[in-house]
């Protein structure tokens, strides 16, 4: 053989085992790059009910079991991935009998926390479903961690039962995060302000006092209640919400009651709107009083002894006032002196003031009209009773 061709063989051989050298040398650069406790990309090569077999550019596959697939722990792989998958793993260790041990739900749970602390950093809001109920708050699943929402960042309002929002989903912000200490605390109140600042805006921008609009009961409390006008909470106080008088708004008013409110006053630095039931409708005295007119003549029952006079009940909740000069014909200091309460007497009206809901009675002068003077009484209305067989 001639030496040029020789020559050319070493060359070939020569250049053979230089690209084997490269590829070699690639191979053990691109494994200096894969290292213990560092997230990777891999490639699901092959996967069966048990495990997944997994390609990170290592010497070998490492075969990933489904515990470590997801959590909770699936009943197959299959379940998780399909061949051809490009997953991220957190590498354990790259020792043992399988070449290295890679966890996905690590490396999930450590995408996670990243994701949160930027959702924090953003100022955003994610979903978060309830989990159970503990002492101080609630557990909630955001994005497969482990959140705590405390029970004074679940509502605008004290709940005492929070059992009511397990199951729930709901949006919240991010009050502190600490991925090292796996701690994760919420708010929903956070959220719920906002809204209700946002329609508060919108509401104080457009309503005028004076104003009739809907609303619908949301709370009730010992001195009124509060109710619910586009989103925004008014207090109708319980003196607003009859035009009788009522012990406690309950007896009255229910939640989720829908009524009609009258805005009697707004305060838009404090937040404030208060609203009247009552103003929406006709004063029953007003219907009362038109029954009757002045000069009539009436009897009824003294129901209070004052310093000034005595007032007479016309009719039940009706009561019109005999001044103290009108009480007797002769001159007294104090009306027990002419008159005593449950005492039955007839008076006349002296006077009707429907602006400001007054009653002028005089016994005086009923005693000076005679006898021949008719006397009007209310009559409470009698059932019919059922004729005799």
């Amino acid at each position: 053989m001639s030496d040029g061709i020789r020559n050319a063989e070493d060359m070939g051989v020569s250049s053979e085992n230089e690209d084997m050298g490269t590829m070699l040398e690639q191979e053990i650069k691109g494994m200096d790059n894969i290292r213990e406790h560092e997230v990777v990309k891999g490639t699901v090569v092959a996967v069966n009910d048990d495990e997944a077999i997994i390609n990170i550019g290592y010497k070998q596959e490492i075969p990933v079991p489904k515990r470590e697939l997801a959590r909770p722990e699936p009943d197959s792989a299959k379940d998780v991935v399909s061949v051809g998958d490009v997953i991220d793993v957190y590498i354990q260790s790259l020792s043992g009998e399988n070449g290295g041990a890679l966890s996905k739900v690590k490396a999930d749970n450590m995408t996670a926390w990243k994701e949160m602390e930027q959702i924090k950093e953003r100022g955003e809001s994610i979903d978060a479903r309830v989990t159970q109920v503990v002492k101080g708050g609630l557990v909630a699943s955001v994005s497969g961690l482990r959140g705590f929402i405390p029970a004074s960042q679940v509502e605008l309002h004290f709940v005492k039962d929070l059992s009511i929002y397990v199951g729930k989903t709901f949006a919240v912000r991010i009050l502190e995060i600490d991925a090292h200490k796996q701690r994760l605390v919420l708010s929903r109140r956070q959220i719920l302000e906002e809204e209700r600042n946002r329609k508060q805006d919108e509401v104080f921008d457009t309503l005028e006092a004076g104003q009739i609009v809907k609303g619908v009961v949301k709370r009730i409390v010992d001195y009124g209640a509060f109710i619910d006008i586009g989103g925004v909470d008014g207090l109708a106080h319980i003196s607003d919400l009859s035009w009788e008088r009522i012990k406690k708004p309950g007896d009255v008013l229910s939640v989720g009651d829908e009524v009609d409110v009258y805005v009697k006053n707004i305060d838009p630095e404090t937040k404030r709107i208060s609203l009247s039931i009552k103003d929406t409708l006709r004063d029953p005295w007003l219907d009362r009083a038109e029954n009757y007119a002045e000069g009539d003549y009436i009897e009824g029952k003294i129901i209070k002894l004052t310093d000034f006079g005595a007032f007479m009940e016309i009719e039940p909740g009706f009561d019109g006032l005999i001044p103290m000069g009108e009480l007797s014909d002769r001159r007294i200091e104090r009306a027990d002196e002419a008159v005593s309460n449950g005492d039955i007497v007839r008076v006349k009206v002296m006077r009707i003031d429907m602006k400001r809901k007054r009653i002028s009675l005089s016994i005086n002068r009923a005693s000076r009209a005679g006898d021949n003077v008719v006397f009007k009484s209310y009559q409470p209305k009698v059932e019919d009773e059922p004729a005799a067989e």
